[in-house]
């Protein structure tokens, strides 16, 4: 299931901080942790988060299995405005937004630790395929075949 908050008024580069926190972790997780952030990107981040869920109860997905599969953060649109300086001039002022776009998924749940245990079991029956010997037939020719 997937979930978007668009033209969101803090900069990207911040809100990464509060998603990098929440991907790949169970729901469940993610909503404690966003509870306990002290960040001001958590509060929108976890509305997201709830979206999703709607989102998924909606399609009839069990919500126990839920994951946080990604969650992306995009540049928006950036309002210009300006300060006044000294002698007549102006600094520009950049007011950044960022579109969020939050992925649920519910198979396929695997800690870095099983995902490395799996590569390393793929590599091991890769070395005993390579490794094992030929059988080799008997050189018996058709003739002794008859005789015996």
């Amino acid at each position: 299931m997937k979930a978007f908050l668009k033209n969101y008024r803090q900069s990207p580069r911040k809100v990464r901080l509060v998603a990098e926190l929440i991907k790949s972790k169970r729901v469940a997780d993610a909503i404690v942790i966003l509870d306990t952030l002290s960040k001001r990107a958590s509060g929108p981040v976890q509305t997201l988060l709830a979206s999703a869920v709607a989102n998924a109860k909606q399609a009839g997905i069990p919500i126990e299995g839920l994951f946080v599969d990604n969650v992306t953060v995009n540049k928006g649109i950036v309002m210009k405005r300006s300060m006044p300086r000294a002698r007549g001039s102006a600094s520009r002022i950049n007011k950044r937004t960022s579109h969020v776009l939050l992925t649920l998924s519910q198979t396929g749940f695997k800690s870095k630790k099983e995902k490395a245990a799996e590569k390393i079991v793929k590599v091991v029956k890769t070395e005993k395929k390579a490794t094992k010997p030929a059988v080799k037939k008997s050189s018996t020719t058709k003739k002794e075949e008859a005789k015996a």
